[in-house]
């Protein structure tokens, strides 16, 4: 008798101008962790919300079964009511509602005068977060917790709704390696425990790390199903079916034409926390970037790197911000984002959808919107040459687009990605911050965007880039600094780092910390 839980078959779905899943075939079994691999806008994420429900029985071809039945989802809740729960990318959590309250929204808990009982919701919440590992209470507030306990309180949330089937839409990219580690291992043990998971990832680490099986999905179509056991199951061989081609280096090589002169140095930087002062949370940071040069900050999450490149960028974060920032030589005083553009000095956002693009917007608006003096005659904006700039840079940046005018939010992560950068990129900078420049991308965009950063330090530019993959940050950067808990404890030439050197720095520093505590 077939173990199969779920079953789609030729599911086919088109977009306007975009057929974006074509004759798509998925069978999981029922107790596996099945991941679903592919390039940015090769349909994963299309065929999950297919599953969901999120696009309803009508608007695709195709039939699903799951347990055996034929089903036509018309909504979430249609396919929630079954078991199948889905967690998206982006948490669906309200901040100033709490665990218990996010957990039981749109399903909440009642007594018999109809009005909500909150003692059994607070209580059934609590339970659930047990069976997760979450020790919080359940009316603790969703802005109170980190992301990795958010990630545990979406899927507290799925037990509640009674789930067979958990799909998880890329659950780490937000993570750092211990907080993931820990989400990975939670999952093994659910699935000991009889529950079926689909997990979409671009870290192929973790696939070979949790996946019973591997589907690989090219252009909207499905390539190949990998077998853990029985097929070769490694990063280089799920790559060559993502790509069509095997990658022999996922680093482009690139000639270390690091000049003398300094393009950016910072001294003595001091940053409090914008709502408590007391807090400080980057302490007398000292560093330099040269000219040609790609510096690596490496470090767990809360180390500080994203607070102290915001406070960099025009003091966009902190308050009582303290210490001397050079550029060319001089030193100078940004007060302000629109300071720091003046000065050449630009910040890719790791948070491509919140702050670093309008999602409703074009690409054309995108792309200008840094610098609209560039395209303006007057007070007035110069269409043709906004169209013209536009153009270019999507070109440059290889953006794949029908159109400028398509909405970012219609593009796929990695091109999303492309257009954070040619917005950016406009400015004209000297000096570039990156924050998590590859986050959320497949290796086929990662690897685009890192010949992108070769070419602009070839220029004599100079990149800052922050990032949580360690094999990243060894791959294309000069030197690496160190940080953990707002300090800076290292500083090292990327050709003689690794990873367990990285990590014994940050390791030590926390041990002494424990010790003196």
């Amino acid at each position: 008798m077939s173990n199969t839980i779920l079953e789609m078959k030729s599911i086919t779905k088109e977009f306007p101008g975009v057929k974006a899943l074509d004759n798509v075939n998925l069978k999981v079994e029922a107790g596996e962790i099945h991941a679903l691999i592919g390039e940015n806008g090769a349909g994963k994420s299309t065929l999950m919300n297919v599953l969901s429900g999120t696009y309803p029985a009508g608007s695709y071809t195709g039939e699903i079964y799951y347990e055996g039945r034929l089903c036509q989802f018309k909504t979430q809740k249609d396919s929630e009511a079954l078991g199948i729960v889905i967690i998206h990318q982006e948490l669906a959590l309200i901040p100033l509602l709490s665990i218990g309250e996010n957990m039981f929204l749109g399903n909440e808990i009642k007594n018999k005068m109809g009005c909500i009982d909150w003692d059994r919701t607070y209580s059934e919440a609590e339970r659930h977060m047990r069976q997760v590992g979450l020790n919080e209470s359940a009316q603790t507030l969703i802005k109170d917790i980190g992301t990795g306990k958010q990630q545990l309180v979406e899927i507290a949330k799925a037990f509640s709704k009674d789930v067979k089937l958990l799909i998880l839409d890329e659950p780490t990219s937000s993570l750092n390696d211990e907080d993931a580690k820990m989400l990975l291992d939670l999952l093994l043990a659910f699935k000991k425990e009889g529950l079926t998971s689909i997990i979409i990832t671009h870290k192929l680490n973790e696939i070979i790390y949790c996946a019973d099986k591997a589907t690989i999905i090219r252009d909207g179509s499905t390539i190949e199903t990998l077998v853990k056991g029985v097929d070769e199951f490694s990063e280089d061989r799920i790559i060559k079916g993502m790509v069509g081609r095997s990658m022999e280096d996922r680093y482009p090589a690139r000639e270390h034409n690091v000049q003398d002169e300094v393009n950016l140095e910072v001294k003595n930087w001091t940053v409090h926390h914008p709502l408590y002062p007391e807090r400080v949370v980057d302490d007398r940071i000292s560093f330099h970037i040269r000219k040609g040069e790609v510096v690596g900050f490496s470090g767990l999450q809360g180390a500080g790197r994203t607070e102290l490149a915001m406070s960099i960028f025009g003091r966009s974060y902190g308050t009582g911000i303290s210490g001397e920032l050079y550029i060319g030589g001089k030193k100078v005083e940004l007060k302000s984002p629109q300071d720091a553009i003046r000065h050449k000095l630009a910040y890719v956002t790791e948070d491509r959808k919140t702050n670093g693009l309008i999602l409703d917007e074009s690409i054309r608006f995108n792309t200008t919107l840094a610098r609209l003096d560039k395209v303006c005659r007057g007070s007035v904006i110069d269409g043709d040459e906004e169209i013209r700039v536009a153009e270019q840079m999507t070109k440059d940046m290889g953006t794949k687009t029908p159109t400028i005018e398509q909405n970012v939010g219609n593009l796929s992560g990695g091109n999303q990605q492309k257009a954070l950068l040619g917005k950016w990129m406009f400015t004209e900078p000297d000096i570039l911050i990156m924050d998590e420049p590859t986050r959320g991308i497949d290796v086929g965009a990662k690897y685009e965007i890192y010949c992108l950063i070769n070419e602009m330090v070839s220029q004599g530019k100079s990149v800052m880039m922050i990032s949580s993959e360690m094999p990243e940050l060894l791959g294309m950067c000069d030197r690496i600094y160190v940080m953990n808990e707002g300090r800076l404890l290292a500083e090292l030439d990327a050709k003689e780092a690794t990873q367990e050197g990285i990590m014994g720095h940050i390791i030590r520093d926390t041990n002494q910390d424990s010790q003196s505590a």
